[in-house]
């Protein structure tokens, strides 16, 4: 029965880019989502590596404040190139979801 569920997704995947092609012009498209844009606009966001962030004066004073002795941690040099996304699961609960919030909001506030 898996095979079978499997060779039909198969067959609809590859028969959907040539119904695509085939049909009529797609429609324009859509402007990227207000959230994208913000992003896009600030300096810093938690997507943003860590040692990018510390390595500006306004982005290491938020982490200092926000995130006391991140910078001065023993591992510093292992999560630097990491994004504070990407560490905060792997903190072990050291960087709570709230101080993300916080966090990104004080970066979006750097221009």
């Amino acid at each position: 029965m898996k095979s079978v569920v499997l060779g039909v997704a198969l067959v609809l995947a590859a028969a959907t880019p040539v119904a695509a092609q085939t049909s009529a012009p797609a429609a324009p498209a859509t402007p990227a989502a207000p959230a994208a844009a913000a992003a896009a606009a600030t300096k810093f966001n938690l997507d943003t590596p860590i040692e990018t962030i510390a390595a500006d004066p306004a982005g290491k004073a938020v982490l200092d404040a926000d995130l006391p002795g991140m910078t001065a941690h023993p591992m510093y040099e292992s999560f630097k190139g990491m994004s504070l996304n990407q560490v905060q699961p792997m903190s072990g609960g050291a960087i709570p979801a709230e101080a993300l919030v916080k966090v990104g909001t004080d970066l979006a506030a750097i221009k």
